[in-house]
């Protein structure tokens, strides 16, 4: 059987066109696993954040951020992830696209101490708490205030570092106790972009003058 190529045809195509191949080569030699090695593993467990990205059966697509304590990424085993989705805003977002396109990107970006990256592709699904405490004994607890509703169980495809060179440097700065699970409008960010007010003000506008 021929072996399969990493990579996507427009990747290739790229390659091919700008002369880049070689290095693409050795990149997907050298750095591409289909698979969390143990050294992976362990930065995921110290992570306390991650960039999400989805797309929906037509392409569209949705970036999104999670956040949680070390390790709520949960690797399962060297081939398996699940993370963790709590009460939200109610739209749901990222789900919809995992129930229309399982292919799921996943960002960890280490700012603090060795600055350095790790992307994790894979086809997701979605399983509900108690289903999955059922079968991973060692998920981590819930939180008060913060109860996962469900689990997004990640199949890991490619994973691969992101480089170091742009990177920023970043100082956690101390931060007031977080209200997990709160409906509070401030606490949450309120009209931060004045989305609302501009909403407001169109259907006042809409309204005809008597």
């Amino acid at each position: 059987m021929p072996e399969t190529r990493c990579g996507s045809d427009g990747e290739h195509e790229l390659q091919d066109r700008y002369g880049t191949q070689d290095r693409a080569v050795r990149f997907y030699a050298d750095q591409v696993l289909d698979r969390l090695n143990p050294v992976m593993i362990e930065f995921i467990a110290r992570m306390d954040m991650a960039f999400l990205a989805t797309a929906d059966k037509h392409g569209e697509c949705d970036t999104t951020f999670r956040a949680g304590p070390p390790g709520f990424l949960h690797v399962i085993d060297e081939r398996t992830l699940a993370y963790p989705e709590y009460r939200g805003n109610g739209v749901m977002a990222s789900l919809g696209n995992i129930l229309e396109n399982p292919h799921v990107g996943i960002l960890l970006v280490d700012f603090v101490r060795d600055l350095i990256g790790l992307h994790i592709n894979g086809a997701a699904r979605i399983v509900d708490d108690d289903a999955l405490r059922r079968c991973v004994a060692d998920l981590p607890p819930n939180l008060k205030g913060r109860n996962a509703e469900r689990w997004v169980v990640v199949d890991v495809e490619e994973a691969y570092i992101h480089c170091r060179k742009h990177i920023p440097h970043l100082i956690p700065a101390p931060r007031e106790q977080r209200d997990w699970g709160t409906d509070n409008v401030r606490a949450k960010g309120g009209d931060y972009f004045g989305a609302k007010a501009e909403s407001a003000d169109r259907d006042l506008a809409a309204v005809p003058s008597s």
